[in-house]
């Protein structure tokens, strides 16, 4: 398949690695323009766009927590390609694993930071560029987790913020509906998928515990994504799309 989000702008955080990188691969594929961001692998962000070319990608640093980087992000992304028609909130962090008694503030704050107060700064700058640039259409696609379905008893942070996330999709789409905007808001809920952020150690275990009996690749995710960034979702608003290798059916 080819073309189906020719002529499009993409914005896609923690782009440069792992799920990010599977959606960026797909999207240029498609025929996307995207601008992949990233706060710390910036080795990543240029390798990408080496590999993809600066004609169709860019990297930008952003700390996603911070509203100043989402303007740069935004300045950017217009003055490069022009417009905006998808955001794909993908940046995220774990935390670390503990009780919750045991856990720091700081910690936890940190997470919430990044994982949801950076999607609603990401939502509120997409808005804002898309009605500026691109007559108030476009696409945001939230990628929570399926800890934002269901808790995972050592993550009481992630759980939070992946539950957060998807419930600010819910609202966030049906604001826009019923102001007649046409930016549709959905969240993708990945399961284990195959990238830095398990443990060798761990591998064989987790893979037990999926019912198609093995990890998914960033790949999975990103045809999800091309599906809610193209014209093909224009039905799609406020959903859920668990990608989870029949963990939760």
């Amino acid at each position: 398949m080819s073309d189906r989000l020719k002529g499009k702008v993409a914005i896609i955080t923690g782009g440069v690695a792992g799920i990010g990188l599977g959606i960026a691969e797909c999207y240029v594929r498609e025929g996307a323009k995207v601008v992949m961001t990233a706060n710390h692998n910036v080795d990543g962000g240029h390798a990408a766009v080496a590999k993809f070319g600066d004609d169709v990608s860019l990297f930008v640093q952003q700390d996603v927590a911070s509203e100043a980087d989402w303007k740069k992000v935004i300045d950017a992304t217009i003055e490069k390609f022009g417009k905006l028609d998808i955001l794909v909130n993908n940046a995220g962090v774990g935390g670390m694993g503990a009780a919750i008694e045991d856990l720091d503030l700081a910690e936890w704050q940190s997470v919430i930071d990044v994982n949801l107060t950076a999607n609603f700064l990401g939502e509120k700058a997409a808005i804002n560029a898309m009605k500026k640039t691109n007559d108030a259409k476009g696409s945001i696609i939230n990628v929570s987790s399926v800890a934002g379905l269901v808790g995972l008893p050592m993550a009481p942070a992630y759980s939070a913020s992946k539950g957060g996330s998807r419930l600010l999709t819910h609202a966030t789409a049906l604001n826009l509906a019923q102001r007649g905007i046409d930016i549709r808001v959905n969240s993708v809920h990945p399961g284990w998928i195959d990238t830095a952020i398990i443990p060798d150690v761990a591998r064989e275990q987790i893979i037990k515990t999926i019912p198609v009996g093995h990890l998914g690749k960033p790949k999975d995710i990103g045809e999800v994504c091309v599906y809610l960034g193209s014209d093909e979702s224009e039905f799609a608003n406020g959903a859920e799309f668990t990608v989870d290798g029949g963990q939760r059916a």
